[in-house]
């Protein structure tokens, strides 16, 4: 006997399963991540289609079941159709979700990581937004609401604008931080304490960043 509750969320990833299915991680505001099966979503005009391309974010109906969840239904809000063009733009979107797929855990509250997702994706699909900025923001802001943020690295020297930049961060609501730009040696700092603090807190291989800094 299944039971279906309704979530709202952002698919992560989507891969094949079988001939017609695909396996959907969707992270929620209601149970942090999970995963089900779309089933039939790679027949045409299937009604779950869309519940199985990356990016989407909308209300999905799951069925749950002994073994597994299925999706029954997606009502989309936002598809990022313009990210979707976008080859650097998706190559970096890929890597957001993957992080996500890799901090994210079932049944957290992950209400504040879900925004930043949403709000990450937006800025991807910005023309006004460098996407190396919306990289180290990602990445830092990320590890700042895993409550890991240990600071600036000590014995480094950085720019005044670069301490207010991360200070901004640490104190802005997840809604809010893709408000700002930054002179290309602010961006350059960011990005270099950004790539440091990830190797420092996750030490974790994301095959979507080798292939986005092989190609972007």
């Amino acid at each position: 006997m299944s039971s279906n509750y309704e979530v709202t969320g952002m698919v992560l990833s989507s891969v094949p399963a079988g001939e017609y299915d695909r396996r959907v991680e969707i992270l929620t505001r209601e149970r942090g991540r999970i995963s089900g099966f779309a089933t039939g979503a790679r027949r045409p005009g299937s009604p779950v289609m869309a519940a199985a391309q990356p990016f989407v974010f909308g209300t999905f109906v799951i069925s749950e079941g002994r073994t597994a969840n299925k999706i029954r239904e997606a009502r989309v809000d936002n598809f990022f159709a313009g990210l979707r063009k976008d080859v650097s733009g998706s190559l970096y979107g890929t890597y957001f979700m993957e992080v996500l797929q890799y901090v994210t855990r079932e049944n957290n509250d992950e209400t504040a990581l879900l925004m930043l997702a949403y709000q990450t994706l937006r800025a991807l699909e910005s023309d006004a937004f460098d996407n190396r900025l919306v990289r180290a923001v990602f990445e830092i802001k990320t590890i700042m609401i895993e409550g890991e943020y240990p600071g600036p690295r000590r014995g480094s020297q950085y720019l005044d604008a670069t301490l207010y930049t991360l200070d901004f961060l640490f104190r802005t609501a997840p809604s809010r931080v893709y408000t700002f730009s930054v002179k290309p040696e602010v961006l350059e700092e960011l990005g270099s304490y950004a790539r440091w603090l990830c190797k420092k807190t996750w030490d974790h291989r994301f095959q979507s960043l080798e292939i986005l800094e092989l190609l972007a």
